[in-house]
């Protein structure tokens, strides 16, 4: 049997040997995202930055995709699939709690889609009440954290943000360029505040399933934050694992 970090693709004897101590586990959505990109954008991103971070690390394994989350906010275009936000929480509460029944101490949650930031927040917190024992991080938003981590003129739009706009139609071409048409990616750059935090609904924001400018999107610029962003995990969990998950060591 080929060595792999997928879960899914483990069996119990081959999950037993390992030794596992750390789950990655992958967030994401099923929506539009514009004309180019496809419905379950998030969640394969995601995915792809969590196979990235397990391939280089022992102990690490990354369970399969979660396709659905709070999507309600996106149903201006098809298709989208949409969990209540309560369901959202009660789902990704039972995925660590199953992971903290098998002794898994360490989980990382890597998020693709904004809808799922709160339940991420509200299930985690529940969650760790519980299991005092288990360790848990969350990527809430990695295309704000890319924009942090590359040179400042990495996007020449919005710093690269927008829902399929540059920096997740650069990220996407080079994890999944064969479900990306670029022929059809358009967007629009709305007028937001970045300091208080607007409920909109996003017909107000765009006239697409797209912001920002997913037309200035390039492999180059996706494979630059594919690879800052793998780095950047992977140096967070072997100073975690080194400081056994202590915010104040000795």
């Amino acid at each position: 049997m080929k060595k792999t970090v997928r879960l899914e693709e483990m069996n119990t004897r081959v999950f037993s040997e390992g030794g596992y101590d750390t789950a990655i586990v992958p967030l994401g959505s099923c929506e539009s995202h514009g004309d180019h990109l496809p419905f379950a954008n998030d969640a394969l991103i995601a995915h792809a930055l969590a196979l990235g971070v397990a391939e280089k690390m022992e102990r690490v394994f990354v369970l399969p995709p979660t396709f659905f989350g709070f999507s309600q906010h996106y149903w201006h275009k098809p298709m989208s699939i949409s969990l209540r936000q309560d369901t959202n929480i009660r789902v990704i509460e039972d995925i660590l709690d199953s992971l903290a029944h098998w002794k898994i101490a360490n989980v990382l949650i890597i998020n693709g889609h904004d809808g799922n930031i709160s339940a991420i927040d509200v299930a985690s917190r529940n969650v760790r009440l519980r299991h005092m024992d288990m360790h848990i991080a969350s990527l809430d938003a990695w295309w704000v954290t890319a924009g942090k981590l590359l040179p400042k003129d990495t996007f020449e739009v919005w710093n690269g943000l927008g829902h399929g706009g540059e920096g997740e139609t650069s990220i996407s071409l080079h994890c999944i360029p064969d479900l990306v048409d670029m022929a059809h990616a358009k967007g629009m750059i709305p007028e937001v505040n970045s300091d208080v935090k607007e409920l909109w609904d996003f017909s107000e924001l765009t006239e697409y399933g797209a912001t920002g400018a997913p037309e200035k999107g390039t492999k180059e610029k996706g494979r630059a934050m594919y690879d800052v962003l793998v780095t950047y995990l992977v140096d967070y969990l072997d100073r975690r694992r080194a400081d056994n998950w202590a915010y104040n060591p000795k």
